[in-house]
This record gives C-alpha cells, structure tokens and sequence, in this order.
C-alpha cells in the first residue's frame, strides 16, 4: 500500500482533515471516488472498508446522543460485496438504532458470500430489482410476488424496477417504478465544488509526503554508545 502515490498520503497521516462523526451530525456530504481503474482492487477495498468502518464507528458513537435527537445519515454503498466483512450482520441490526440508513447495491446475488447474504436479506427493510438473470429471478421471485413473476424480473425494462417498502415496520405490496435516466451534470459547479473541497480540507502533497518521510527516518546511535559484548562463537 505504500508503494501507491495515491493511498501513501491517506493512510500514512497521523491526524485525519475531516471528522466522521461530525460529517454525520452536521449532514455534511461526503463522495469518495474508489475507482479500481485508479486505484487497483486491493487498495480500492482496504480504503472502502477503513472509511466504512470509521463511518460505522461514528455511528455507534452517538450512544451519548438520545434516540429521538439522533438524526438519519444515509450511507450510499455502491458495489457492497467489495467493502463488507463478516460483521455485516451485527452492522445491519445495530446501525439502525444509531439513525445509520444503509443502501447497498450490487450487480447479482453471486457476488456475496452465502453467510453475507443471509445477513443482508435477513435484515434489510426495502428492496428493489432492476433487471436481472435467471438465477436471480429464481430467488427474487420469493420478495415479490404473487405481484410479479419470475418473468417480470427477467424482462424488465430499461431504467424500471421493481419495489418493496417498509413503511413503519410494515412491509408495502410490491410496485413498479420508472427511474429517471442519467443527466448530464455541470462540470463547471463540480469542478468549483471539488477545488473549494481541497482548500478547506486538503493538505499540499508535497508537505503531506515531506512529514511522512521526517517520521519514517530510522535514528542511528549517539557517538560513544556501549556495544553489547560479542557472544561466543559469533564475529
């Protein structure tokens, strides 16, 4: 990890820019861009899992704030399988107390381990299906019919869905939706967005790099220092 320009500076700090808990209380946004492209598949997940894990941490923190005064921080995971350990069971039961909302997306249900799957299914509240393959359709079916068939989910359209609520603590009868297509974004507004970002949270590279190096220098020893005797046998 620390052979990579990219995860040296992030992980080798000693003191984080930002507060995770307060990005929760204060509902700040926080985007993380953990492209394998950039990245590579074992610093994408070591980074995904370290963020997460603080975030589920500032999360259980907020056991000094009242239930009714904790606020809903939404956290948007986007390819789930990649960031998730075995305590994903104990992490869907308890970030629900703590106003933590959770929506996990994945491409096909092959992706999670047999045990993170029951503890997924087992826990989560509403559910949609876009388009999927057959062996999904054969286990989804089960969450939505008789409404919709097996059929249904195999053929449906483009930027449609189908979808389950829990709605207090009562689960809908399955529905069809039609989401919005992609826009085009500003990338002026984004750009802008981003700069303001670095200058109020972000640190010079250079400085970042020059301070991990001062740490990692290894000290020699004092002129006059006592050597330990030679043992026998050894030159």
């Amino acid at each position: 990890f620390l052979a990579n320009d990219i995860m040296r500076p992030i992980i080798c700090q000693q003191k984080s820019a930002f507060d995770f808990r307060k990005i929760m209380d204060e509902k700040k946004i926080l985007l993380v861009n953990l492209s394998k492209g950039k990245l590579g598949d074992v610093n994408s997940n070591l980074l995904g899992l370290i963020i997460v894990g603080k975030l589920l941490m500032a999360a259980l923190s907020r056991v000094d704030v009242p239930e009714e005064k904790r606020s809903d921080f939404y956290l948007y995971i986007d390819e789930f399988q990649s960031f998730t350990t075995e305590s994903i069971a104990t992490i869907l039961a308890e970030a629900r107390k703590y106003r933590l909302d959770l929506i996990i997306a994945h491409q096909f249900i092959g992706q999670l381990k047999e045990n993170i799957k029951d503890a997924v299914f087992g826990n989560v509240g509403s559910m949609m299906a876009f388009r999927v393959g057959a062996e999904d359709a054969e286990f989804l079916v089960k969450q939505f019919e008789p409404t919709f068939s097996e059929q249904d989910l195999l053929n449906i359209d483009n930027f449609n869905a189908y979808l389950k609520l829990l709605i207090h603590n009562q689960t809908s009868r399955p529905f069809n939706i039609q989401t919005s297509p992609p826009v085009e974004g500003n990338l002026e507004i984004a750009s802008k967005a981003k700069e303001f970002s670095r200058m109020k949270y972000g640190q010079d590279k250079a400085e970042v790099e020059k301070e991990i190096k001062e740490r990692s220098k290894t000290k020699t020893p004092t002129t006059g220092a006592t050597l330990p005797p030679e043992e026998p046998g050894f030159k």
